[in-house]
């Protein structure tokens, strides 16, 4: 591969819980399992390295014990690191409640990730060979949207990915806007798409993507379904992650876009059949998956 995903969002670390519903406003329930892991943008990096793509951070992460463990997770996945820790306090936490029918429901609470500078990106020049990523979440932010839209400009040549996320509905609308006239390729769920409906329009290419039914593929007026995979999910949690990830990493590779989106649909059904945020294959075995699986 020649080129690299740029990754501009936020790793967090995740405390999941997997709950057999959930809790109703002032009760109590008991989690059978629980695990600390790094998520967020992490879970989309790790995705793209297992499948081959050199990855770059160039979000912020801060200092402190928190910081420290996604800082060990990206190491540990190669991923390079854009900018040194920020001193804007540690990296925040989501709460990712995991029930038995494998939905997750998230409670995030941002730190040092959710604080990126204006003019910190300006160093960050990617090349036509390059991916780079967006999501939603980066527009929650003011200080991560001013950064980013001041920067998007200036990515002509890139391939720009987004993911706008649960909470598209509550980007501010000139935001959104600036940012999507800088979009090649928008993936999301099916309530995701109907909540930006008119806004994605100008988009060039929107995936949709839509559980074990795989995803649709619209360019213009073209529309292609790319089946999906039935397995026994057992968490849905990171699944869309899996799927951004391994299409960046495929689109890098010169993989065509329809074959890219089959792969990352095989990504997301593999994800789904373990537990945890960040359980994308490694490109062998997702190869090998593809092979026996039809």
């Amino acid at each position: 591969m020649n080129g690299r995903l740029v990754h501009t969002g936020q790793v967090v670390l995740d405390l999941v819980m997997r709950v057999p519903w959930l809790p109703v406003s002032g009760s109590d329930v008991m989690a059978s399992t629980m695990d600390f892991l790094p998520g967020g943008g992490f879970n989309v990096m790790a995705a793209a390295a297992r499948a081959g793509a050199d990855v770059l951070y160039a979000g912020m992460h801060g200092t402190g014990n928190f910081a420290d463990l996604a800082r060990s997770a990206m190491a540990a996945e190669g991923i390079v690191l854009a900018h040194g820790p920020s001193g804007e306090g540690d990296t925040g936490i989501s709460v990712a409640l995991v029930e038995d029918n494998g939905e997750r429901t998230f409670i995030t609470g941002t730190g040092a990730e959710g604080r990126l500078p204006r003019g910190m990106l300006d160093g960050i020049v990617p090349t036509g060979h390059d991916v780079v990523y967006l999501t939603g979440y980066s527009l929650l932010h003011e200080s991560n949207a001013e950064a980013l839209m001041d920067w998007l400009p200036r990515v002509a040549g890139a391939t720009v990915l987004c993911d706008p996320g649960p909470l598209a509905g509550d980007i501010p609308e000139p935001v959104l806007s600036a940012v999507l006239s800088h979009v090649d390729i928008l993936s999301c769920n099916a309530r995701e798409a109907e909540i930006l409906g008119a806004a994605s329009g100008g988009v060039e290419t929107v995936i949709v993507r839509d559980g074990p039914a795989g995803c649709r593929v619209v360019t213009g007026e073209d529309v292609v379904t790319v089946p999906g995979f039935a397995v026994d999910a057992v968490d849905t949690n990171g699944a869309g992650d899996a799927h951004c990830g391994v299409l960046a990493a495929e689109l890098i590779a010169g993989t065509t876009l329809l074959e890219a989106a089959r792969r990352a649909n095989a990504a997301a059904a593999i994800a789904v059949t373990r537990r945890g945020p960040a359980t994308s294959p490694a490109r062998a075995e997702l190869d090998a998956f593809l092979r026996t699986t039809r």
